[in-house]
């Protein structure tokens, strides 16, 4: 019998800046106290001794953060992540016009001084970091291949390849096309899109499905399907609903509040993943 891989639903943090509002934001206890009560099972940020210990009072996993592009800096940021709790790290790399070539070298170090420091580095594909473009992320994924023998750790957020490329649905055609590559995959950021905006809203203010995030919902099952039909069993997949808040741009004032989305995106992300993992004949008898 095949044991089925689990997915671990992780807060984005950062969904809850300036939360409930700016004047009064809650603090870090009162936040994580409702990651837990929402449904999550971790959250994602760069940790401090703080969140360390609610995390193991709550029973929450840590998913760590990095953004560099600074190797000198690589052993002190994994040591702060893990000393603080984090079994995962995203790493936003380097920079958009560092070259191809460096950034492998970069990618290879960091995730190799992460398994030997505890805890498992992933690079994300994100703007303004070596992973800007797809042309640009599968060049590094495939020089770390032949650095390594072995398939790049990459979190997808695919949500800034679909704004680099100006993307109509179905975005799946443009998107998934490198399978290998997301079925290593153990972090996945689903931040609603589309070809003009990263992130889109998730309900239209009255509690309803937005248009666009209808739009977005196929790109969500072929994800979570094209994942699973990998080698996955007994793996564990990090899923965030990553809702990014107006402070830094990505919500808009008049759209509904970040955090609030995000728990909404969380319960379909959870749907989509039990329809998919119900549709894999290889973990029918373990359901």
């Amino acid at each position: 019998m095949k044991k089925p891989p689990a997915i671990h639903h992780i807060a984005a943090l950062w969904s809850l800046l300036d939360y409930p509002s700016e004047k009064s934001p809650w603090s870090i206890e009162r936040q994580l106290t409702d990651v837990k009560a929402a449904g999550f099972d971790g959250f994602a940020t760069f940790p401090e001794k703080e969140h360390a210990r609610l995390a193991e009072k709550l029973g929450l996993t840590v998913v760590g953060f990095i953004a560099s592009a600074k190797p000198a800096e690589f052993r002190d940021l994994i040591q702060k992540n893990v000393e603080n709790g984090a079994v995962h790290i995203n790493v936003q790399l380097a920079d958009h016009d560092t070259p191809v070539e460096k950034s492998i070298k970069m990618a290879v170090q960091i995730v190799e001084l992460g398994a030997k420091l505890g805890a498992k580095c992933s690079i994300e594909v994100h703007r303004d970091t070596c992973t800007e473009t797809p042309e640009k992320t599968y060049a590094i994924a495939e020089g770390y291949r032949r650095a390594t023998g072995q398939l790049m750790p990459t979190t997808w957020d695919f949500s800034h390849l679909s704004v680099v490329k100006h993307l109509a649905p179905p975005y799946w055609e443009r998107l998934l096309v490198a399978p290998k590559l997301v079925q290593r995959a153990e972090q996945i950021h689903f931040r609603p899109f589309n070809g003009h905006h990263c992130q889109i809203p998730v309900t239209d203010g009255s509690g309803k499905l937005s248009l666009e995030l209808t739009q977005w919902l196929p790109f969500l099952d072929k994800t979570l399907e094209m994942w699973l039909a990998g080698q996955q069993d007994g793996r564990d997949l990090f899923v965030v609903p990553e809702m990014g808040p107006v402070r830094g741009g990505y919500n808009f004032a008049s759209l509904p509040n970040s955090w609030e989305e995000a728990k909404v995106l969380r319960k379909i992300i959870g749907k989509a993943w039990k329809k998919a993992l119900g549709a894999q004949p290889k973990y029918a008898k373990s359901k």
